[in-house]
């Protein structure tokens, strides 16, 4: 089974900009390393793929309260960021979901 490139930095925009506090930004990371955690497994069926990703993204949804709490919010840099990631990770381990379809249950 394959196993996610260790060099990607996920979120990479998201952490060099202080606007986002970190600690948050690792929990959208841990979202994010749930659906990895499924891909490594082997997981190929389509459905269960995208199942995945849209519980990460209800849980990234989740996060918006807690980030207006930190004078920060998932605005235009945090958007590009998780779908950078989300389309990487997706490409990496030849999953045919198309981007927008990936994060479909996103409301930021």
């Amino acid at each position: 089974m394959k196993k996610f490139n260790p060099a990607y930095v996920l979120l990479k925009d998201m952490y060099e900009d202080d606007y986002y506090p970190a600690f948050l930004v690792d929990k959208v990371r841990d979202e994010l390393i749930s659906v990895i955690e499924l891909l490594e497994s082997g997981e190929t069926d389509i459905e269960r793929i995208q199942d995945s990703l849209d519980r990460a993204v209800e849980g990234i949804n989740d996060l918006q309260d807690e980030f207006d709490a930190h004078d920060s919010e998932i605005e235009t840099v945090a958007r590009e960021s998780i779908g950078e990631s989300v389309t990487y990770i997706l490409s990496w381990f030849g999953i045919g979901i198309d981007s927008e379809e990936a994060i479909r249950a996103r409301d930021w």
